[in-house]
């Protein structure tokens, strides 16, 4: 019996809970890409797509030879302890990932309150 469900995935990373998790008030969502690992609510997924989305918005680095594989762009995570130095290309699949996620768990939250009715 496998102790996760996966939730979401594309090629740089994948989302999923945790069986123990779904068993708290609150379930935390395990987000994995490149060799990280974040344990995060819906609510800091929904902050990490808008960092995501400021981050993309102040890109400066439109000149830089190579910026596809740069990782000059700081991208901040929910732990205010943490950022994260990624290429362009990275933050693309970062958000898609997120967002991916974002939308599987308010659509299945969603579809059981609605069967709830």
């Amino acid at each position: 019996m496998s102790a996760i469900d996966k939730i979401y995935s594309n090629n740089f990373g994948m989302s999923f809970y945790w069986k123990k998790e779904m068993e708290t008030s609150i379930p935390k969502i395990q987000l994995i890409f490149r060799d990280i690992g974040f344990l995060l609510t819906l609510n800091e997924l929904k902050d990490f797509s808008h960092f995501c989305e400021k981050t993309v918005a102040s890109h400066c680095c439109s000149q830089c030879p190579g910026q596809e594989h740069c990782r000059s762009l700081l991208l901040r995570t929910p732990s205010n302890k943490i950022d994260l130095a990624v290429s362009k290309s990275e933050i693309h699949q970062i958000h898609e990932l997120i967002n991916g996620t974002i939308f599987r768990v308010e659509l299945k939250t969603w579809v059981k309150n609605l069967s709830l009715n």
